[in-house]
């Protein structure tokens, strides 16, 4: 028997991995320990217009020794704790049953081939979520969506989506749990806001956060929730891999980015009680082909996920507040990164205030001069265009441990964009996501964008993208709305 070729093997996954992470696709994502590149996690994110819309869906890769003779072997580890089955080929212990894999009997042209890769896997795991995943299930292949079965599998897939992958997901991120706010919550929410309010000038009452010994201040333990501090190294260091969590600020991100159809889900199902057709409370159906514990059971809860998902937005919201409090603090302490985005800041400010720059007009500033990691943006609509005339206010987040965590863009102008979703946040993509330079370019370039690529991944203003993308009468009527934004972007 031939032995494996294994620098061979861990060459070809380095690569795909790599391709997978310089990708554009905004549905999946990949991360590995360079200790073990072997050992991949994966995030697919729910392809919209079908069940599980915008949901989180993380997944464990192993690579054999043999590959790419052989598949790697992939278990879901979105199961609720393996109490939920999200689609026929996706069972609650994780098993993923692909033909591909060697999970599923299949075809001979549908079993695994060494041209297959890392991408190939992951693309046929997402082909599951469809609009329709009953016909997923041998023997119910032909059931159409608007069937009473079929319609009720769709519906209790899209409730869990929401409630597991997206909301429970977020509150095991941030601290939160279903009844209450905890203490670590209320206190840092309350500590941050005493800090707002007091002077800089302060001396002694701002701290390191590496140093103080007060909870606002200091790196969360390793194994204590917290919404406001994801410390990167400490958790690579200390956690093994079923604590591993590589996709923590990218899922916040999305979670906003993705805020406006989360809702729309929810009004969704709110017209539907109206209707008569759901309830909450009422239990979930069971599918034929399903069997306890390998199924999805529990009941609709519209009303709780609502409350949850709006506390969840706050939580956020205080996060990003807080970034500033903890930019201080290391300015206080003359920090290399505090140093280094204030000189950036001086070199960008030159270049951008600078009205010869360019053809796009954008001042920055610093609300407070002492505080490099809050930037104020302000765009002067470019002439001749449907932004003409507007004046729009931007507020950049830095966080304190940026490039690991990214910046967080937030317009305080209200516009009408098919990339703005309603609380204000820009869905954008900078070309060097390590450079506060390649942001802004990023920011203005997305704005001003009169030409931009379909991509249903981007939805992160519902009614805005249905406009844009609905023909060109409703493209007149979305042109109409964001001349008008511009218009009365100066009463603000």
């Amino acid at each position: 028997m031939a032995t494996p070729n294994t620098s061979g093997a861990i060459a070809r996954i380095t690569k795909e991995i790599t391709n997978l992470q310089r990708g554009t696709d905004l549905s999946l994502a990949v991360a590995c320990r360079e200790s073990d590149v072997r050992h991949v996690r994966a995030l697919i994110i729910g392809p919209p217009e079908t069940p599980y819309e915008y949901g989180f869906f993380e997944f464990e890769i192993k690579f054999v020794k043999d590959y790419p003779i052989k598949s790697p072997n992939v278990r879901c580890l979105t199961t609720n704790g393996g109490r939920c089955r999200f689609n026929p080929n996706i069972y609650n212990c994780g098993k993923v049953c692909l033909s591909i894999l060697g999970t599923w009997r299949g075809e001979k042209n549908e079993e695994w081939s060494s041209a297959q890769g890392l991408e190939s896997v992951l693309l046929s795991i997402q082909s599951l979520m469809s609009q329709n995943p009953y016909e997923n299930e041998p023997g119910h292949d032909t059931a159409k969506k608007e069937e009473e079965l079929p319609a009720a599998y769709i519906a209790k897939i899209r409730h869990e989506t929401l409630r597991i992958t997206v909301i429970q997901r977020m509150e095991t991120l941030l601290g939160l749990d279903d009844n209450r706010i905890p203490t670590l919550y209320k206190q840092i929410r309350n500590k941050t806001q005493a800090l707002l309010n007091q002077s800089s000038g302060s001396g002694d009452q701002w701290h390191s956060p590496a140093t103080n010994g007060d909870s606002i201040g200091t790196h969360t333990p390793d194994t204590e929730a917290s919404a406001y501090e994801y410390d990167a190294e400490a958790t690579f260091a200390a956690l093994d891999n079923g604590q591993w969590d590589p996709f923590t600020d990218l899922i916040k991100r999305r979670f906003l980015w993705y805020f406006d159809s989360y809702v729309k889900t929810i009004n969704h199902a709110k017209e539907e009680l109206q209707d008569g057709k759901a309830f909450d409370g009422k239990a979930f159906a069971r599918m034929p082909f399903e069997f306890p514990p390998n199924s999805m059971e529990g009941h609709y809860d519209y009303k709780g996920l609502e409350r949850r998902l709006n506390r969840i937005a706050e939580a956020l919201e205080e996060e990003r507040k807080h970034w500033e409090v903890q930019g201080r603090a290391q300015v206080k302490d003359a920090t290399q990164l505090a140093t280094q985005l204030a000189f950036q800041f001086k070199q960008l400010e030159h270049k951008w205030n600078d009205s010869s720059y360019s053809c796009s007009k954008m001042e920055i500033s610093l609300p407070d001069p002492n505080n490099p990691f809050i930037w104020r943006l302000t765009l002067f609509g470019k002439p001749m265009t449907n932004l003409d005339g507007g004046i729009f206010n931007m507020t950049l987040s830095i966080p304190p441990n940026f490039p690991d965590i990214q910046p967080r863009l937030k317009l305080e102008t209200p516009i009408f964009h098919h990339r703005v979703n309603s609380a204000g946040y820009l869905c954008y993509f900078p070309q060097k996501p390590d450079e506060i330079a390649s942001h802004l370019e990023a920011i203005v370039r997305e704005i001003e964008d009169e030409n931009p690529q379909f991509d249903p991944r981007a939805v992160v203003n519902p009614g805005a993208f249905a406009l844009y993308w609905g023909g060109e009468e409703k493209r007149k009527f979305y042109n109409r709305k964001l001349r008008r934004s511009a218009q009365e972007s100066s009463e603000y």
